[in-house]
Order: C-alpha cells, then structure tokens, then sequence
C-alpha cells in the first residue's frame, strides 16, 4: 500500500521548504575548516548579551511547560507598540504565524494571492490548506501592488499576502502605496504583511504600520526575531491584527507554540535598543562592501532593503556548488524562478572579504 495516498491530493502536491545546511554538515561532506555561512539571512552579529543571559535564566524551569499565553513576551509588545493584548498573537517564529493565518481562514475553493519572487512559504501555507495560490508577475522584481488589487478582486480572494521589504529580492514598498492599496482594497480581504526585516529599513522608509490596525481591520503584520534581533534558533515571533481575527489565529495555534527559553530571549531583545542599533550598522556597511564588490566584478543585483541582497550570475548552480568547495555558503533562488540568481546574506566584514574574494575566483574560473 501506498500510504502517501492516504493524504489529500492537495497535501501529496507539497514541495517542501529546504532550509540551508548547516555548516557542520557541510564540513563533513567537503572535508574542509572554516566555512562561512551567508545563506540564511542570520545575524552575523548572533543575539545580544541581554536575550542570552535571559535565555540561559530561563534553562532554570526548562522542566516546566512554558506560558501557553507568551504573557510577559505580549506585555512587552503590548508596551512598545501600545496595542491591546487580544490583538497580539506570539508564534514559533513568524512562519508560525503565517501558517496560522492560512490554516484559520483558508479552505478548500479559497484563493490566496502572492507576488512572483516573494517568500516561498506564502504559496506553502496557501496550498496546506488545500486553498488555490495566484502569482501576481512581480514589478522589477518587487510587488505590483496594482496588479495585485485587480487579480485579488477579480478573481474574489480571500487574503492577500505581502512582504515588505521582500524575501529574497530586498524589494521595498513605501508606506504610502501600502495605505493606499489598503485603502482600494475591499475590507473582507485579508491582508498579510510579513515584515521580517522591518528593523533593516533605513530611517526615512519607514512607517508606523501598526497605526493602521485600527483603519483596517482585516490587516495582519507578522513580524520576527529571528534577523535583527539574532534569535533564529528558537523561533520566535509575533502578529498584530485584530482582536477577533487574532482570536482566530489563537484557534488553530498549539497551547505551547513559543517555549519558555525563546519568550525570555525575546522579551530581553526587544529591549536591547542598542544591540539592534548596532546591528543595523553593520548591516548598512556590509552591504556597502557587498555591493560594491559586486560592481566591481561587473555583476547585476537588485538593490536590497535587507540584510541580504541577491545577484545574477549566470550558470548559478556552477558558481554555488564551487564557492561551497571554497568554503562560502550562499542561497541559490531557482525556486524562485530566479535560475541565473544567488542571495547572499550581508556577514562581518571578513566574512564579506571571503565571500567576494571567492566569488572572483569562481568567475575567473569561468572565462
């Protein structure tokens, strides 16, 4: 018997999410010392004093359930961000939270639209739960928010997701065509804004996009503390929305999604202004060594609102597979329907050195 069949066609139709290998695996494979990761968007910086000091305090009850609730990790948004605590949703990262949303709203028959080129889990939570993904072509490699309007409306989805700045292009969005899409769009439409890398943004892009959950109630933000806040390992993070479409989300959520470790880490983060300051930093000056690297080596990019920026290549499977064996570690994004494209993730400037430095030699080899 072919147990397989036993799920629904919708389930055996899944490709799953590949993650990057870690690199203990990948020394073992390769036989070589030393590599550097820059797949996975990480902080190179990895989580500041404060969230691991809370993290190893909370090793102390690691024989204990943890809050199902996430009360002090809510309460210290609830603080930042002055929403209420029925509208804030803690989750095993932000994917949790995507997930949840398409789980608690999404069924067989509904339509759930993406844009080309955004974030691989969109079209994997859609598809879970045996709803109907539409790619929207995407606009310089970035969302068409108008496009997106018009297939939402036409084709009567129920949700709608976006990824501001976008994974894995570094795409942005102003705040200014974000309301305004909101504001055309028809209010029982659900709205994902997936800001993952929201910290990264430069001062005069930002905007208060939590303010606009009181205009828009079918608006939902997830947001992480995997990327600037250095927590990746434990998996946490957090919607905002409201409260009856976050009770939904409660609905369908496991009783102990966020563990006692990461909601202390994260608490402890959250209030680590400086540590994410000097994150940005170094964000900021690495990815001017990248890019300009990059300009040297006569390579396309799209320019990157993240932490990561993406570049074309050519025969990118080649240059992937020969910079593992020089011990740098990048993001191919064929499935991405980007083939001739690598993302990199901005490291510690020796990590950035390595990285170009390997990359000149792989394309040298080419000619």
């Amino acid at each position: 018997m072919n147990f397989s069949e036993l799920a629904p066609p919708y389930i055996r139709a899944i490709a799953p999410y590949q993650p990057g290998k870690p690199i203990s695996e990948l020394e073992r494979e390769l036989g070589i010392k030393g590599i550097v990761k820059l797949a996975s968007n990480e902080n190179p910086l990895g989580a500041s004093a404060k969230a691991i000091s809370a993290a190893r305090a909370a090793l102390d009850e690691i024989g204990i359930y943890p809050d199902g609730n996430s009360h002090a990790l809510k309460d210290a948004i609830v603080k930042r961000y002055a929403v209420a605590h029925d509208q804030v949703v803690a989750g095993n990262g932000s994917n949790d939270l995507l997930e949840l949303a398409a789980r608690a709203f999404l069924t067989v028959g509904n339509k759930a639209i993406y844009s080309a080129h955004a974030f691989a889990v969109y079209s994997l939570a859609t598809q879970s739960a045996g709803a109907t993904g539409i790619t929207v072509a995407a606009k310089n490699f970035g969302h068409d928010l108008d496009a997106m309007h018009i297939a939402a409306v036409a084709q009567s989805a129920k949700m709608v997701f976006i990824a501001n700045p976008n994974n894995p292009t570094g795409t942005f969005l102003s705040g200014d065509s974000l309301l305004k899409f909101l504001r055309a769009l028809p209010e029982n439409i659900l709205v994902i804004l997936d800001e993952a890398y929201n910290e990264y943004l430069p001062e005069d892009c930002r905007y208060d996009s939590v303010s606009w959950l009181d205009e828009f109630p079918n608006l939902i933000i997830t947001r992480t503390f995997s990327k600037a806040y250095g927590l990746a390992s434990l998996r946490v993070g957090y919607a905002l929305g409201n409260p009856q479409v976050m009770d939904m989300l409660n609905r369908v959520r496991q009783p102990f999604n966020v563990n006692s470790v990461a909601q202390a880490a994260a608490v402890a983060a959250l209030q680590d202004a400086d540590f994410v300051k000097r994150t940005i930093e170094l964000n900021k000056r690495g990815m001017k060594q990248v890019v300009d690297g990059l300009n040297l080596l006569g390579l396309q990019h799209i320019p990157s609102f993240g932490n990561f920026v993406s570049f074309k290549v050519g025969d990118a499977g080649r240059v992937y597979r020969r910079l593992l064996e020089l011990g740098v570690i990048v993001r191919p994004i064929a499935n991405y329907d980007m083939p001739d494209w690598l993302r990199v993730t901005i490291g510690l400037e020796i990590e950035n050195e390595k990285f170009l430095s390997a990359l000149q030699q792989t394309l040298g080899e080419q000619v």
